[in-house]
Parts: structure tokens; sequence; C-alpha cells
């Protein structure tokens, strides 16, 4: 895997057509040996929220500029009292030639 940079912002953090509130996001990206891009990182958001969302399969970040980016949980558990929390990324990432260094 090739380093490709990082992107960081905030954005809108939805599931199943509902809004689990605001979210800060810092993802790194990542050229995979089939040439395809993905992406790993952290989101941000109030506890309660992150709660609500947190091990759900449908979640979609909706960033300031306009992409839409799907999330999966990496993480097995998430304390109660976290901010944070560690995703995969896919969706309308970057392509490779895009990636701020």
């Amino acid at each position: 895997m090739l380093y490709l940079g990082g992107l960081r912002g905030a954005g809108i953090l939805t599931y199943g057509g509902e809004t689990a509130g605001p979210a800060d996001y810092d993802f790194d990206g990542f050229l995979t040996k089939n040439g395809e891009v993905a992406g790993s990182g952290e989101i941000r958001m109030s506890p309660k929220a992150l709660r609500g969302a947190f091990g759900r399969k449908d979640l979609r970040l909706r960033t300031e500029d306009g992409r839409v980016l799907s999330l999966q949980f990496s993480d097995k558990q998430l304390r109660s009292s976290s901010n944070a929390a560690h995703v995969d990324v896919a969706g309308e990432l970057p392509p490779a030639s895009n990636w701020p260094r």
C-alpha cells in the first residue's frame, strides 16, 4: 500500500435516512495493490450521537465539499464516554493524484 495523504474536515453523519449529527474527520488515504483508493481514520462527534451510530452498517458522511463517504467502524467496542472512533472509509474518495501531501 502507498500512502497518499490526509483529508481533514467536517461533515454530517447519517444512517438509515436519519441525521446522526455533525462530525469532524481525519482520514488517511492509501493506494492498494489493485490500484484502488482506500481510506481509514477517525471521526469525532458528541458521545451520544456516536453511541447511536456505532455498529451500524449504513453510515454515510456528507463532507462540507459535498463528497458522500461510506464509513464502517473498525473497533469492536466503544467506550460510553468516547467522542471519537476509528473507521474504514470508501465512497467518493479523491483519486490517487488528488490527495494533499
